[in-house]
């Protein structure tokens, strides 16, 4: 868990994905439409990705990616994400 909170503090948004995951792009895109630019790390293409994955796991994520830090707090994945965007949340949480 180590490694995700030391990546997720590098950043301001970090989102962690994998480079099949249609949702996380579509999280990227949705964060990126209010002008920030996320951090965005697909652990298949990482050496530590498994590691990564695991520590998402524990952290609660379930399936594991795509998963949004902001600010070094987890906000969740894309349920969560929407949700904040649907009730106006979004932008401010950003």
């Amino acid at each position: 868990m180590d490694m995700v909170t030391r990546m997720a503090e590098e950043h301001p948004v970090v989102i962690f994905s994998k480079s099949s995951c249609c949702i996380g792009h579509s999280m990227t895109s949705l964060i990126s439409s209010f002008g920030v630019k996320p951090t965005v790390h697909e652990i298949d293409k990482m050496p530590d990705g498994q590691e990564i994955e695991g520590a998402l796991i524990l952290l609660g994520r379930q399936p594991s990616v795509p998963a949004v830090f902001v600010g070094n707090r987890l906000i969740g994945g894309a349920k969560e994400v929407m949700s904040l965007h649907l009730r106006g949340n979004l932008a401010q949480a950003l």
